[in-house]
């Protein structure tokens, strides 16, 4: 039985709390809900939907990449708004993270985010295999 592994990359926002940045497990990564925090201040940003996600969605590549896959590796991705009426300017910067053959995906409205923040992204994804 294989165990789990945790993952966390220097290039992202570090875990608040009582759960790890990422899991890795039977060559999938599992990323905790990512936030607008900027890694290098620590701070959370306050900003257009389009600022919060594009935070998040960098935070999320850096989680990734130095995990040793790319954005096109992910298989899904599940994602937080505070606001639904914010759908179509997130989706714009969505799709410039997912050029080829996007993840599936959900989009919700949540009741609350931590720190009233605007967007909560999570994913899972599809490590290469070693050579």
């Amino acid at each position: 039985m294989s165990k789990k592994k945790i993952f966390t990359s220097e290039n992202a926002p570090k875990p608040k709390g009582p759960y790890s940045q990422a899991v890795i497990h039977q060559g999938l990564l599992y990323l905790s809900g990512q936030i607008p925090i900027d890694p290098k201040t620590n701070t959370l940003l306050r900003g257009s939907i389009e600022e919060e996600a594009k935070l998040v969605l960098d935070n999320m590549k850096a989680i990734i990449t130095d995990a040793g896959a790319g954005m096109q590796d992910a298989l899904k991705v599940t994602c937080y708004l505070s606001d639904m009426e914010d759908f179509g300017r997130f989706n714009e910067v969505y799709k410039e993270y997912f050029t080829e053959n996007p993840p599936v995906r959900t989009t919700i409205q949540a009741g609350r985010l931590p720190l009233d923040v605007q967007i909560e992204m999570d994913a899972i994804v599809a490590l290469p295999e070693k050579k």
